[in-house]
């Protein structure tokens, strides 16, 4: 076989795992706790579970800046923590990753006004 059609074949199989991959990357494995203390803001919260990754969305509809503190339980893991400023009609995400298997995820988001 010569060189040439082996590198097309190599390149059509990457393609091929490369297109598939993506479908096979979105599967939740775990369960979702989200717990919100928003304070009385307009603040939209969702969660994106992904296989390793969970995202979660935080929208302000509102008129003014919020910090959001989150707090992540996922164990066996080491709790993970993480603060996101979100702007007047703005979205933002935060992304905390698998370092080990999964089985539920606890999220505490707890926003507040901010004036930085």
């Amino acid at each position: 076989m010569p060189h040439c059609s082996r590198t097309r074949i190599l390149l059509a199989s990457l393609a091929l795992a490369t297109a598939v991959l993506p479908h096979a990357a979105i599967a939740q494995t775990y369960d979702v706790d989200l717990k919100t203390a928003l304070n009385g803001l307009p603040v939209e919260v969702e969660t994106v579970p992904m296989s390793g990754v969970l995202v979660v969305r935080i929208t302000n509809t509102g008129s003014i800046k919020v910090r959001c503190d989150l707090r992540y339980n996922a164990s066996p893991q080491p709790i993970g923590r993480a603060h996101v400023y979100v702007e007047p009609g703005k979205t933002e995400e935060d992304a905390y990753r698998a370092k080990r298997k999964w089985f539920d995820v606890a999220v505490e988001v707890t926003c507040e006004a901010s004036d930085k």
